[in-house]
């Protein structure tokens, strides 16, 4: 019997993954998601803001320093909203079931990591 209870408890565990979610649910997860994307995306801005508003002020002989620092910035800026389009797409994948979602997970991943990978590039080409 406590073998059965086992095996069932395992089967109803193994019975909610990748399982479908409803509409009002997903969208209520999608609407979450941009919402922290966008408040991320603008907390990293602000802070990117007032890295060079400082670095600006000692601008002087230090010119190489604040392009190298912009583009310190604008990598942090572009890897957050990647982050956040990745949660966003991961929210959506919700409304799928089975390898469909599987499927558009991984497709999450793999655009953020090409962005993140992008954004790498053009910050390194950007510094001096």
């Amino acid at each position: 019997m406590r073998k059965f209870l086992a095996l069932a408890a395992a089967a109803a565990l193994l019975a909610g993954c990748n399982q479908a979610k409803s509409p009002d649910t997903v969208a209520k997860d999608v609407d979450k998601a941009q919402d922290s994307a966008a408040a991320q995306v603008a907390k990293t801005e602000d802070s990117a803001g007032k890295s060079l508003d400082k670095s600006a002020g000692q601008v002087g002989d230090d010119l190489v320093k604040f392009n190298n620092d912009a583009a310190r910035e604008a990598y942090k800026v572009a890897v957050t909203k990647a982050e956040g389009d990745r949660k966003v797409t991961l929210a959506k994948c919700e409304s799928q079931s089975g390898d469909a979602q599987k499927m558009c997970k991984d497709q999450a991943d793999a655009d953020f990591s090409a962005a993140k990978a992008n954004a790498k590039a053009v910050a390194e080409s950007e510094k001096q």
